[in-house]
């Protein structure tokens, strides 16, 4: 059973999908980050209305929480959205550490009116030369040494 602060959430993600894509902001996704009882942030999808296609409502809570609690890490928060994140959405939260995330509609629900990432998730396990765009590996002693500079930075901030 879904817990009344879950519910609260969630529908709040599902209600931030609907105003903003009724405002023309993009499409219906919406998404929240609560972390110890508190909302750090919310996102809607800003795609069209930024032209930035990586402003999904996910990315775009996970940068206004990152942004509100001065840090990267996102830890022990839980992400709750009014779809099932695409690939790149599920990667973002992985690269901040959000603990977990509750969703309203599936994947396959949003490819039904549209939203179908299928090639996106299929795509991925392919090896870099069977991808639909086209990737080549070209290391240059540059790129090397800026691995090993790296590496051998004293006050690097690892992440």
């Amino acid at each position: 059973m879904i817990a009344q602060d879950d519910l609260a959430h969630l529908g709040r993600a599902v209600a931030l999908s609907r105003e903003r894509m009724e405002a023309n902001l993009g499409g219906p996704f919406g998404a929240v980050i609560v972390r110890d009882g508190a909302v750090l942030a919310e996102g809607w999808n800003e795609v069209t209305s930024t032209n930035d296609p990586t402003a999904h409502a996910e990315v775009t809570a996970i940068r206004r929480a990152c942004q509100a609690v001065g840090d990267f890490s996102l830890a022990g928060a839980t992400l709750y959205t009014s779809c099932e994140p695409c690939p790149m959405c599920l990667a973002s939260a992985y690269w901040a550490r959000i603990s977990r995330i509750v969703y309203a509609n599936t994947r396959d629900e949003a490819a039904a009116i549209g939203f179908d990432d299928a090639f996106i998730y299929d795509e991925m396990p392919k090896p870099p030369a069977e991808r639909a765009i086209a990737m080549e590996h070209r290391p240059t002693a540059e790129a090397t040494a800026a691995f090993a500079a790296w590496m051998a930075k004293p006050d690097k901030i690892e992440y």
